[in-house]
Formats: C-alpha cells, structure tokens, sequence
C-alpha cells in the first residue's frame, strides 16, 4: 500500500548548505497495515523461527553455536558497513593471533559482539528496551577502533546527511538534532505499545526502518538497527536465544534493502519492506537449521572415528567439542578449555590431525596453530567480506 510521504520536511543548514531535513511521523503506519498479503508469509517465518527454536532445545550445549552464530551476525552486519574482516580473522584475533586484515576491521566485529551480548544481558535483567539501552549500546560499539571518535554514546548534536560529499547533494537528510528527542520518544512508545495486536516480528520490522530513518547517531547507525531487531524478537520471546543471523539476507540483498528503505520513506508502502523482511527471517531461520543440522552430523562423523582408537578417544573428543565451540585453536588454549594437560591437548590434537579432522596452520614447531576445517567453512558461507 502506498502512503505516500511518511513524515514531513523542514528546512536546515548543514556545513553551510541549506536542505529539506525528513522527520518521520510516529508509528504505527496509518492507514494502517493492510496483511492481507502478508500472513501467509507470516506464517511460514513463525514456523520457521519454531523450528529454530526447537533445534537449539535438542543442542546438547546450544552455546557452542550460540558463540559462533552471534559472531556470525556480528561479522555480516560489520560487512555491510564495509569491513574486510572474515570469521577466521575474528578467531584469530580473539586467540591474540595477528589477523590478515587491519585490526581496526576486527575490533569493529569485536565491539558488535560486546554490544549485542550486553543488551540481551541488559534485558534479561529486566532493563526495558529504551533510548538509554540504545545509547549504552552504541557507547560499546563505538569504543573501539574507527568510529570512536564519534561521540560513542551520545546522540548527535549537529544535522548529517547519507549519499553525496555534501549535504546540498545528499540522498536522504535526517531529522534535525533538534528533533531527535521527539522521534525517539515517540520510537521508544512504540517499542512497547501494547494492546495493538500487531505481531511481534512486524513491530521489529517497523522499528527498524523508524530507527534507521532518525538516525540518532554520527555513525555505527546500521548496527545498531539490525542490533535492535535481535533485542525486540529476543524481548517478546519470538526468539529464545540470538541464533539468527539476519544480516546475512540484509547483505545478500543489501541493493533491494536500501531501496526499500527509501520506498517507506518516500512512498509509505511498509507492507513491500515488511515482505522482503519477513521472508528475510523465513529464509535464514531455515538456513540456521539447516547448518545447524549439518555442523552436528559432522561432529558425529567425527566423533565415530575417534571413538575406535581405545584410551586415546576421551581426551581427543573434549579436544574435538572444544574446536566445535571455536573452530581454530593452539594447543595451550585447548587445554585451558578442556582442563587438559598440555601433552595430552597436545596428543589428541595429533590423533585428529591424523585422522583429517583438524589442519595445522603455520607449518612450524612451536606456536601452531590448528582449524576444524570441515566445520569452519560451513561456518564461513556467506560471510565473504564484499
């Protein structure tokens, strides 16, 4: 349904250009949603998300792939701002292993994965979704790296635009500082508006777009937007844990993304974005379970194999789920995990060598390093820096 313009314009400076700023009108749309076409697809992403749900019930230890899925998300969301980092470059770096991008790439990945695990840890103590859990949110991916000087934290204070070197050749302006307290509050009762019976997964549809359209921050507004879709779905208990890397259908099609993007803002059709949003969710909620279902038949592969080579097999299959936790590792921090002794991590380590379970990195002696291939590049598809 086309609305037309959702929002009015007012005029503004900035950098000594004089332009027409965009300040969105609340949400919910009116007229309101029209779902005629959108509850079947709605309903093939709640059973989608169910089965997601229910595979990570049946993980004998879901935070094995917990840790890697939500430095998946992390990685794909930082790509589509522009970084060239890659998963194995975060594992690296996490091992305090140089990586083979500039650091500043990482540490950006690093900070998305700090930020996201501190609003759900946030709001499992009860702490509301809010404009302060927004802002201690940015503060920490901000914190480090490019972007730190930012104002990490705050809400601008001056008029910023997106597309063109100045504001007079801008594709889009966002509201002006001085209306962003509006928007936001206005954003923040929606979050938790109640008694409207919209769905759930629409309203994080809505506040994304709403929030990606205000712009509160100088930078790091894109992941702080698909951060907030994960925080709504966790919250409302669409999700039980963040194993959805929707950043991964967002970078796919990050083309038709931006453009609907637009659409909503310049033509009021929210059903269009709410499709391609809910298909979205659909398309890799399936795409979880099923690399979730392939990573554990892998395992079990292995874990057959080993289990013929008599005394040896105990220890060498702690090693293989510590590198199922975190597919590339050194001896010393596999013994740390699995509070084995440094001969013995070492030894197992050897067995799954032979057997081509695991692959040793550096070719040296001293300080190697070893990566679960097979289980890595499952891990990996996707996630090609653009």
């Amino acid at each position: 349904m086309e609305r037309g313009l959702t929002g009015r314009t007012v005029e503004t400076v900035i950098g000594g250009d004089r332009v027409d700023a965009f300040v969105p009108v609340p949400l919910p749309p009116s007229p309101p949603l029209d779902l005629t076409g959108l509850q079947t697809l709605l309903a093939e992403a709640n059973v989608s998300l169910g089965r997601l749900d229910g595979v990570s019930s049946l993980l004998p230890d879901k935070e094995l792939l917990l840790y890697t899925y939500i430095r998946k998300e992390a990685l794909l969301s930082s790509q589509i701002e522009g970084t060239q980092s890659t998963l194995s470059d975060l594992l690296l770096f996490e091992l305090e292993e140089p990586p083979g991008v500039p650091e500043s790439d990482v540490v950006e990945v690093v900070s998305y994965v700090a930020a996201l695990q501190h609003g759900l840890e946030r709001l499992r103590e009860g702490f509301p979704l809010s404009t302060r859990l927004i802002r201690e949110i940015h503060r920490i991916l901000l914190s480090r790296g490019r972007g730190s000087d930012k104002q990490p934290g705050e809400f601008r204070k001056t008029g910023v635009w997106l597309g063109g070197q100045r504001a007079r050749d801008a594709e889009f302006v966002p509201p002006p500082a001085n209306h962003l307290l509006d928007c936001l509050s206005d954003l923040e009762r929606f979050l938790h508006a109640a008694g409207d019976d919209l769905p759930p997964l629409l309203r994080a549809g809505l506040a994304h777009v709403q929030f990606e359209t205000i712009h509160p921050f100088l930078d790091g507004n894109g992941r702080v937007g698909r951060l907030l879709i994960t925080f709504l779905l966790c919250q409302q208990g669409t999700l039980s844990d963040p194993l959805l890397y929707l950043s991964l259908y967002f970078k796919r099609h990050r083309e038709t993304y931006y453009r609907l993007l637009t659409q909503v803002r310049t033509r009021g059709d929210w059903e269009a974005w709410l499709a391609f949003y809910v298909e979205g969710v659909t398309f890799v909620a399936q795409e979880v379970v099923a690399a979730t279902d392939r990573l554990s038949r892998l395992v079990s592969r292995d874990r057959g194999a080993i289990a013929s080579h008599g005394r040896r097999a105990g220890s060498a299959l702690r090693v293989l789920d510590a590198f199922a936790a975190r597919p590339l590792g050194s001896i010393s921090s596999v013994a740390e995990r699995t509070e084995l002794s440094f001969p013995t991590a070492s030894s197992s380590i050897d067995l799954l060598v032979e057997l081509g379970i695991l692959r040793e990195l550096t070719g040296k002696q001293r300080n190697r390093l070893f990566v679960y291939d097979d289980y890595l590049s499952i891990l990996n598809e996707g996630t090609e820096p653009l």
